[in-house]
């Protein structure tokens, strides 16, 4: 079997982005014992991610690098907003434990999405929050192996996502 649309993939990886010298700097590890399960063509992940895998077979190792406008795009200066202070504001509680330049904190916009915004500065009365994707203007460089693939159920294509071992329990 080969790594297709609708298959549900396993896979361990090291995930590294460029360093100031151009040397892979690994900022996340995915090992065998807790692999990424996703099922291919559903998965919300880039497609050129997805494009590096196809045809890959259980054992097939894997190393490529994605251009930071083919992965999580560039920075988008819309994304970064100011909001007052007094929507972090918890049953009129002030929300200091939470807003510290740093922090990731997960809102929902006006159409009832979720988000994650992230604190880039504090003032008086309004906070700047980054709305981009952590990994936007960044190259990926994946290095990993497939461990195992199967193909997708019918629930799981019907509902975007895998059940069972690595998926969701429900």
């Amino acid at each position: 079997m080969q790594i297709a649309p609708n298959t549900v993939v396993f896979i361990s990886y090291e995930l590294a982005f460029p360093d100031e010298n151009g040397q892979p700097d690994v900022v996340e590890i995915v090992d065998e014992n807790e692999p990424m399960v996703f099922i291919h063509g559903l998965s919300g992940l880039p497609e050129s991610f997805e494009a590096n895998l196809m045809g890959l077979k259980a054992g097939d190792e894997f190393n490529f690098n994605i251009a930071a406008e083919d992965a999580y795009g560039n920075i988008d200066p819309n994304a970064i907003v100011s909001l007052p202070k007094s929507i972090f504001e918890v049953e009129g509680q002030k929300a200091d434990d939470v807003l510290k330049i740093g922090n990731y904190i997960p809102m929902t916009d006006d159409q009832g999405n979720r988000m994650q915004g992230l604190v880039v500065s504090i003032g008086d009365d309004h906070v700047m929050m980054d709305f981009n994707h952590p990994l936007a203007e960044k190259e990926l460089i994946f290095t990993g192996k497939v461990i195992k693939l199967r193909e997708a159920t019918a629930d799981e294509l019907a509902h975007g996502h895998v059940h069972g071992e690595g998926g969701v329990h429900h």
